[in-house]
């Protein structure tokens, strides 16, 4: 892990909210964080941003004039890089990945272009007008179509083998959307704190583990660790980190894959790292740390002074 600097931080103000379609979750998440960050000892202020309060933020940080920001704000807007550009111009330590990073992740078919270049397995994908995939069939089904710059499973369309029509995207997906070879397996995810994996998660749903699933209890089952065998295990752990490097993050990152259990390793393919995992009651980064030895105030508290650390 990253060294410490003997700066402290007193206040720290937790983003929350936003305007993104993810907005609700980041609710949930930054009133975590908080409570969890009092419970670690620090003064929290919790700033709460509604759809349209974003030229708001610089003011009310200087009111707040917390040591630190926990951004816990998800999806567009929080997570591409804005927010955190900015934070650097008022130059106050924020948790997570920095600019680019941020807004590399968010680019899903950036992100493949560097996955492939640190020789990740990725599948093929092309980036499509949302009136086209309407019309036909972009690529041969079986397909997913899904928005290229939102996380959490938002807007995801799955077209399944031999289907004799395309996806009817709803009118709120974007004019352009990526549209990507199925991966078909188990669904698996290793989150990365500083420069290791903490383990390695198997998520079981009665189907396609989105939005719903994710943030609704219930939605899904946890297995951790995952019953999974050592080649397969020890590859999640190498490919997140290799990923979390790829793309330059910082702190606390999710990688998540599909695995073909079939075809052994080379069924194993990476689908995306989020930068600013969630942290709900049903969030996987929060459930790994606590398997491997860190409580939730713990690692909340690491977040905060690794972002601390920084140059």
């Amino acid at each position: 892990m990253a060294g410490r600097s003997s700066r402290t931080a007193h206040t720290v103000a937790v983003l929350m909210g936003g305007p993104s379609a993810e907005r609700e979750v980041s609710l949930s998440s930054g009133r975590g964080c908080a409570d969890a960050l009092r419970v670690a000892g620090y003064d929290v202020v919790e700033i709460e941003l509604g759809p349209d309060e974003g030229a708001t933020l610089s003011t009310r940080l200087a009111q707040v004039r917390p040591d630190v920001v926990f951004n816990a704000l998800h999806g567009r807007w929080g997570e591409d890089g804005c927010v955190q550009g900015l934070l650097e111009w008022l130059r106050i330590p924020y948790t997570h990945s920095g600019v680019l990073a941020s807004a590399l992740a968010m680019d899903k078919t950036r992100a493949k272009e560097a996955f492939r270049a640190a020789g990740l397995p990725v599948v093929d994908s092309v980036i499509a007008d949302a009136c086209e995939v309407r019309a036909r069939h972009v690529l041969p089904p079986p397909y997913v179509v899904k928005p290229n710059d939102e996380g959490s499973s938002v807007g995801v369309y799955i077209v399944h083998d031999g289907a004799n029509s395309p996806p009817q995207l709803s009118d709120a997906m974007p004019a352009r959307v990526m549209v990507e070879t199925y991966a078909p397996g188990r669904e698996l995810t290793t989150a990365v704190l500083g420069d290791r994996a903490l383990g390695v998660t198997e998520i079981i749903t009665e189907g396609w583990y989105d939005y719903d699933a994710k943030y609704s209890a219930g939605g899904s089952r946890h297995v951790v660790p995952a019953d999974i065998p050592a080649d397969i295990e020890a590859a999640c752990l190498d490919y997140a980190v290799r990923a979390h490097r790829a793309l330059g993050c910082r702190g606390l990152t999710r990688t998540d894959f599909r695995w073909d259990d079939s075809r052994g390793l080379a069924g194993l393919v990476l689908l995306e790292t989020n930068t600013q995992p969630g942290m709900t009651p049903t969030s996987l980064a929060p459930e790994q740390a606590a398997v491997a030895g860190m409580d939730f105030p713990a690692l909340c508290r690491w977040i905060v002074e690794d972002a601390l650390c920084r140059d």
